[in-house]
């Protein structure tokens, strides 16, 4: 669904504000400023679809919202007020009534500092301490470039400086193409980094991660893979793709991005399963994964619930004690496609409206020290003096 002009998410929340618009339309930032209407806003986050000009909307949006920071990302879709939607951008600005935030730019996912990004990771966490002692929830939020193969090391490396504070977020995304992403900071639209947001808030908040998907008895191990570019080329000693096929009882030329969403394989780690999402088959019959992969990896395949039904049941748990203002969630493109292809893209859409759920459509999803695939990430987030 497309946009022609700009809308907020509805005078029911008080505590964050959003719009949407159609990310092709002249003068974009212009109307999201105006439907956002007047700040002070702690940060502006923007989810971008790649049909937008990105380095006119960059500059653009960086004027109109001068004296807040604007940072976002690139997509494989957007959720906005109306649910599932395609070719728009989003915004979510949080205000500086209920929100203080202090955002670290890593510039070089590929030259990673541990020691120096948790010596600042610890400094703004004291700063937004000193700033709002009163205030006692805290969450951080990613956007990561989600072609940089690198989101399981850093995740690993922020875990380190966080704490006890929950983290989640998403990988960039760039449609179905797989061709470039990009994160937004401050002006500048930029590859291979990432953008961590360190809130402090006296609204509760709840981070979450839910997925509708139920292991199998049946496993697969890999036996030649290439860890650093995630690429896995033999299971159970025979060629990756043509293995992963015959399980499925499938030719291999079938193997498609929606048949992956249908049928993925998770690895069991602390206990739990963790989807090992597949991106696509590779022109020799390898088969390139979204997140962290090895050798001698035990795979099981994994089968979906009714993602109707799933999601209804886990969006209604974070109302028990008391319904969100709002939930900014971090959504796989793998689950947007089996909607697709399920035909149930208005049902999840109307649930996600209902409860006044934005975001995007990942390439991969962060929570706290983890890069995970498959899944919805976010936070809930509760009107100041409420018990969720």
């Amino acid at each position: 669904m497309q946009m022609n002009g700009a809308t907020p998410l509805g005078t029911a929340s008080k505590i964050l504000r959003t719009a949407h618009v159609a990310a092709a339309r002249p003068g974009a930032a212009q109307e999201l400023c105006a439907a956002l209407g007047p700040g002070p806003f702690a940060v502006v986050i923007l989810f971008i679809s790649p049909e937008a000009d990105l380095p006119a909307l960059t500059r653009t949006a960086a004027r109109c919202f001068s004296g807040s920071m604007v940072i976002g990302c690139t997509t494989a879709g957007e959720i906005s007020a109306q649910g599932y939607t395609e070719g728009e951008i989003v915004a979510v600005a949080l205000p500086t009534r209920h929100f203080a935030v202090e955002t670290i730019l890593i510039p070089d996912l590929g030259r990673l500092e541990p020691e120096a990004l948790i010596g600042r990771m610890m400094r703004a966490r004291q700063s937004l301490g000193q700033m709002h002692p009163e205030w006692a929830h805290e969450f951080a939020f990613l956007m990561v470039d989600g072609l940089s193969i690198r989101e399981d090391e850093l995740t690993s490396t922020l875990a380190s400086g966080l704490g006890p504070v929950p983290l989640f977020g998403g990988s960039a995304g760039d449609g179905v193409r797989f061709e470039r992403t990009f994160v937004l900071h401050d002006g500048e639209a930029l590859q291979n980094a990432a953008i961590l947001s360190l809130i402090r808030t006296e609204c509760p908040v709840r981070v979450f991660n839910l997925d509708h998907l139920v292991p199998t008895a049946l496993r697969m191990v890999v036996t030649d893979a290439d860890p650093e570019h995630r690429i896995v080329r033999r299971i159970n000693a025979e060629p990756a793709a043509q293995e992963y096929a015959r399980i499925l009882g499938k030719d291999p030329g079938q193997l498609t991005t929606f048949t992956f969403a249908a049928h993925p394989v998770v690895v069991r780690i602390g206990g739990k399963h963790h989807v090992r999402a597949i991106q696509q088959v590779a022109p020799n019959g390898d088969l390139v994964f979204f997140s962290a992969i090895d050798e001698g990896l035990v795979l099981t395949l994994a089968e979906p619930q009714d993602m109707v039904a799933h999601l209804s049941r886990e969006l209604a748990a974070l109302t028990r004690g008391a319904a969100p203002e709002a939930i900014l969630a971090c959504d796989c493109i793998l689950r947007r496609m089996e909607a697709q292809e399920k035909q149930k893209t208005g049902q999840i859409s109307d649930l996600l409206r209902q409860h006044r759920v934005v975001g995007f459509s990942t390439y991969g999803e962060q929570l706290n020290g983890m890069h995970v695939n498959q899944t919805m990430t976010g936070v809930a987030i509760y009107a100041p003096g409420t018990t969720p």
